[in-house]
């Protein structure tokens, strides 16, 4: 009996809109516009952005297997100009 849920939800979900990829029926809620946003807040998000770019980026280096103290300077090169501290403001515990 679990088995034949299971397999009727499954097809519900695979027979829905948001699954298919295709445009939700007519007559349905659209989601809302994204507000319009101050200058001050958008270059906020944007240096957020570049943070988080730098820290992916220190940590693929980390993953590839580069020394700790060069995926640190890349870290430290990355973050300059962008926030306080030269980690992008990121403190480890170590």
């Amino acid at each position: 009996m679990k088995t034949l849920i299971a397999t009727v939800a499954a097809a519900c979900l695979l027979a829905s809109p948001v699954w298919a990829h295709e445009p939700a029926p007519a007559g349905k809620a659209q989601p809302a516009p994204a507000p319009q946003l101050d200058a001050h807040t958008q270059e906020d998000i944007e240096r957020h952005r570049g943070m988080a770019r730098a820290h992916e980026q220190a940590a693929q280096c980390l993953a590839s297997g580069s020394k700790y103290d060069d995926c640190q300077k890349q870290l430290q090169t990355a973050c300059k100009g962008l926030a306080l501290g030269k980690n992008c403001g990121m403190r480890h515990a170590h």
